[in-house]
């Protein structure tokens, strides 16, 4: 009786009104153009919405921008650093210059020292070395990108602080520049006990635990209890300077001269130096002890007794302020040169022969895809002969640090600082790897569970 009526089609209406809406008006051109839309999203198959293609920078972009802001804040840092220096007067400048050294020198070691643990645990990961379980770590450990990470801002932070110092204090702005070091050792202090969950709060953790169980070795040792604790053991150059630094911001001495003075409240004749220098030796020491109560392996006492001939290095070296001229010359002095003979090559022999195990070649650099540097050191005798030649010389040049009275050229002593934390890089593959044999010998590789053996090659970002 009635007809249909006809039905409008929506997309031809200029009027699209939902249903207790109010009419919107579409322009008929701009309707025409989404109905053109429309039908090629049909004639493809698709009736997902338009995605539109935003430009990305490639990686490889990124990373070359990345190194010339690099270059080019390293680059006004060396300027500024240097044109604050020729500022000074040239008496003066020398002596500036050691105590701007003196507060930043720990922190640059500790850097430096990040970035070849990142190293050590890159070749870690490029072998078959399962470094986490050698630490027993969970699968959630930082890796070497974690590391590295946190090295670059140690680099950017560091010394961008450190020519702050330089430019305020040769401007005249001496309490502006004294301000400098103080700030950037509370801000590491901060970050390092900082609670929250935040800068790795995991691995801050484990760092704190370990070296409280350093310090007081009342329960049994772990691998990585005397792993740190030798590390340390290296790093007695940094601990010394640490103490200096701390006195004179104590003291408010930070840009002033009245530390100069080697007997004063914060020299270098204080009796402070020498026992902050032979700590970590007594810590390794008393872990030595502790784990032969627990084995009764008298292993433990001969590596107790190596850490022990530390001990008369240091104390003979800093009796040379408190003794006279002539028996310092005619008693101590050879007294101090016979006892680091001994600790030298006694340390020597146990790196060698317990410490690591060179009764075949190292399987450190065997990495399971070819690279050059596999193809370098895998394999090679020339490496062994390096690794016992420097390990030698860098032990004798060691006990240059361990005494007191040597100290008073602070690039010498940097730099041979450098070199024993170059020796103790290298101290760390065959070590490392002594220890994984030892677990692969008890524990054949069929014990070990897969989820272990996968925390190598784990990529994800990391929060230990």
């Amino acid at each position: 009786m009635f007809e249909n009526p006809a039905t409008i089609s929506s997309s031809n209406s200029p009027h699209l009104r939902k249903s207790g809406s109010k009419s919107v008006f579409v322009d008929p051109g701009v309707n025409g153009l989404l109905g053109s839309v429309s039908e090629m999203g049909d004639l493809k198959g698709s009736s997902s919405p338009l995605h539109i293609t935003t430009m990305v920078p490639s990686p490889i972009f990124l990373w070359r921008f990345k190194v010339v802001l690099f270059l080019f804040w390293a680059l006004c840092c060396c300027k500024i650093g240097w044109d604050s220096v020729m500022r000074m007067s040239i008496d003066l400048r020398d002596l500036f210059l050691y105590e701007a050294f003196l507060y930043y020198n720990p922190l640059l070691l500790v850097t430096m020292m990040v970035w070849l643990w990142g190293v050590n645990l890159w070749v870690f990961s490029q072998g078959s070395v399962n470094y986490a379980k050698v630490f027993d770590l969970d699968h959630n450990h930082l890796t070497h990108r974690e590391m590295w990470k946190c090295s670059m801002w140690l680099t950017i932070i560091v010394p961008t602080s450190m020519t702050a110092y330089l430019y305020l204090y040769s401007h005249g702005e001496v309490s502006l520049a004294a301000s400098q070091p103080v700030l950037l050792y509370i801000a590491f202090a901060l970050v390092l006990i900082f609670p929250f969950d935040i800068f790795y709060l995991s691995t801050r953790y484990f760092l704190l635990r370990t070296l409280w169980r350093i310090a007081f070795p009342l329960q049994p040792i772990t691998f990585p209890d005397f792993f740190l604790a030798d590390i340390l053991t290296s790093m007695v150059k940094v601990f010394s300077d640490l103490e200096r630094s701390v006195c004179r911001m104590v003291h408010k001495q930070v840009a002033t001269i009245a530390w100069f003075e080697a007997d004063a409240v914060c020299g270098s004749h204080q009796i402070a130096i020498p026992l902050v220098l032979v700590f970590p030796y007594i810590c390794r020491l008393l872990q030595c002890l502790r784990q032969y109560k627990d084995t009764k392996e008298k292993s433990s006492l001969l590596n107790a007794l190596k850490y022990s001939t530390a001990v008369p290095v240091i104390f003979l070296s800093a009796l040379k302020y408190h003794v006279m001229p002539e028996s310092w010359t005619s008693f101590y002095r050879p007294l101090w040169l016979f006892s680091s003979v001994i600790n030298s090559l006694y340390s020597f022999y146990w790196d060698v022969t317990r410490d690591w195990d060179l009764s075949g070649f190292t399987k450190i650099f065997k990495f399971s895809r070819p690279s050059y540097i596999s193809t370098l050191l895998y394999g090679r005798q020339w490496v062994y002969f390096w690794v016992i030649g420097s390990n030698l010389v860098l032990r004798c040049a060691w006990t240059y640090k361990l005494s007191a009275h040597l100290r008073h050229n602070y690039i010498t002593v940097f730099t041979i600082t450098a070199l024993e934390m170059l020796r103790r890089f290298q101290w760390i593959f065959f070590r490392v790897e002594n220890e994984w044999n030892k677990i692969t010998k008890s524990h054949p590789m069929g014990e070990i569970s897969l989820e272990e053996e996968k925390l190598l090659g784990s990529t994800t970002t990391h929060d230990v």
